[in-house]
């Protein structure tokens, strides 16, 4: 494609040749390719500025920044907003594939990532090929990608619905952050439904209060039936949380769809004789005089409410109500969410989550007292470089909830981790609790809460849930909350089989 053919370039200022071929585009100057256009982009810790010249010298025909630079030997397109213009040009460049997709937007703070698995499972199960966006993984068309970020860049996520469209795939269910919409990564994606889960204290070191917070989430819905497609237009809320009601008063151009769990509640989809018992969640799901009895391989209210949400978006997306509410019952474990881990038979339970904010953490050992353990074990700690005020929250809930609580790292990133261990102490003292220790690797904290576990406990692994790596400065050192606890169990079974019982006796044969 010529440079000069893509009307959005008509906002910029142009140095240099416009008649010039462009067959890609980067934003990271380490992997830009011969021919394409490289986007300059404002970052928190560096500026892409700093690395045109390493763009232009791996093949880079054109350089978008905000500020011409006169060393960089190549046309030069200098915009305001580089990011709000990388979406445009993106869309452009590959000839707008959200037309040709039904896309889905959900966000919130917690459930997001649940409820993208289930819809996939559910369209699955209707014959309807998917592709999935999120905080896991980017998975399409049977090729799975690692994801760096819950919603990548505009001109990652442009391309990769360009492969889904050219694929057949018909239906995108995207994890749509507070980050992306603030940001600008999902600008000029013409959403066809938009899910509101619920918000609760989380990303205010980015937002500064909640109300930034809210608003961020409700541009993803502000958006819906600004674009092309004349396809109807499904804003899905969750009407039993707060700033759920309070969205579903705005004037949107969208029809609004209410979920809730709560008997005097008007909504569309309602959950009731809610039954939440150990190893599942069962219910009668009602929608237009409809009443479905189902149930859930997950358990804890919260499931149900992440069941209501992704049955509602298959119906918006023409799935029988009746088959979407029982596909559910066949939805499979989500990595990292309430994930029971193999103890071959130690006796003791391992649960490992991603919860990371009070909300979540709430939700989740609430779920883990329904099993009835002799005690629950938690190990927790908070991200660096991130929401400072909710860390006392969270400790306070951990040592409130459970029987004994090992205060560790998560991902301190640039932070010191024991700056973090003491923000979180702050919460725990105020509850006056003493059933906790500071362990600040993480490593030896999973150690040690296994070895304390005991017949009848579970062990509760927070705040990484699925992730592979902890972020430690700058550096992304293999860590995998699954694997460690393997690794202290086995050594911990090792053990007693090596001990010798007192009075016992060795024969050699």
């Amino acid at each position: 494609m010529k440079l000069n053919e893509m009307t959005c370039i008509g906002e910029a200022e142009i140095y240099g040749d416009s008649d010039i071929e462009v067959s890609g585009i980067s934003y990271d100057s380490r992997i830009v390719s011969k021919g394409d256009v490289f986007f300059a982009l404002p970052g928190h810790n560096t500026d892409g500025r700093k690395y045109i010249g390493t763009a232009v010298a791996n093949g880079a025909a054109v350089v978008v920044s905000d500020k011409k630079d006169d060393t960089a030997g190549v046309t030069q397109i200098i915009v305001k907003d580089v990011l709000r213009f990388m979406s445009l040009f993106s869309a452009e460049f590959y000839r707008h594939p959200d037309r040709e997709l039904t896309i889905i937007g959900i966000t919130g703070t917690n459930g997001k990532t649940t409820i993208t698995y289930m819809i996939e499972s559910i369209l699955a199960e209707a014959g309807l090929r998917c592709g999935v966006i999120g905080t896991v993984n980017y998975r399409y068309g049977g090729k799975v990608v690692e994801a760096p970020n819950t919603t990548p860049q505009s001109a990652d996520l442009y391309r990769m619905m360009r492969e889904m469209a050219d694929k057949g795939i018909k239906y995108l269910v995207m994890e749509v952050s507070s980050h992306s919409l603030a940001l600008g990564r999902v600008r000029g994606i013409d959403f066809d439904m938009a899910v509101f889960t619920n918000l609760s204290q989380d990303h205010l070191d980015f937002h500064k209060d909640m109300e930034s917070y809210f608003e961020a989430k409700t541009l993803l819905f502000r958006g819906l039936g600004t674009g092309t497609k004349k396809s109807e237009k499904y804003a899905i809320i969750n009407a039993d949380d707060k700033y759920g009601k309070k969205l579903s008063k705005i004037n949107l151009n969208s029809q609004i769809i209410l979920y809730s769990a709560k008997d005097k509640t008007e909504a569309d989809f309602k959950a009731g004789n809610i039954l939440l018992e150990s190893s599942r969640s069962i219910f009668d799901l009602v929608f237009k005089g409809q009443s479905v009895n189902t149930e859930i391989r997950q358990i804890g209210l919260h499931n149900v409410y992440n069941a209501m949400a992704s049955v509602a978006v298959c119906v918006c997306c023409g799935v029988p109500f009746e088959k979407a509410a029982e596909s559910v019952k066949r939805f499979p474990q989500v990595p990292g969410r309430l994930e029971m881990t193999d103890t071959n038979g130690a006796g003791f339970e391992i649960v490992v989550d991603f919860a990371h904010t009070e909300d979540a953490m709430v939700n989740v050992i609430t779920a883990l007292r329904k099993l009835k353990p002799k005690r629950i074990i938690t190990v927790f700690g908070c991200g660096g470089e991130r929401d400072r005020a909710k860390r006392p929250m969270l400790g306070r809930t951990a040592v409130e909830m459970s029987d004994f609580v090992f205060v560790t790292s998560d991902n301190p990133r640039r932070e010191d981790p024991g700056e973090i261990l003491l923000d979180i102490e702050v919460g725990i003292k105020r509850a006056g609790k003493k059933n906790y220790k500071i362990v600040t690797d993480r490593e030896i904290a999973i150690k040690e809460a296994v070895d304390m576990a005991d017949k009848g406990d579970i062990l509760l692994l927070a705040g990484k849930g699925h992730e592979t790596s902890q972020i430690i400065g700058a550096e992304k050192i293999p860590f995998n909350d699954k694997e460690m606890a393997a690794k202290y169990l086995r050594m911990r079974e090792e053990r007693k089989k090596t001990q010798k019982k007192p009075g016992q006796e060795e024969f050699n044969f």
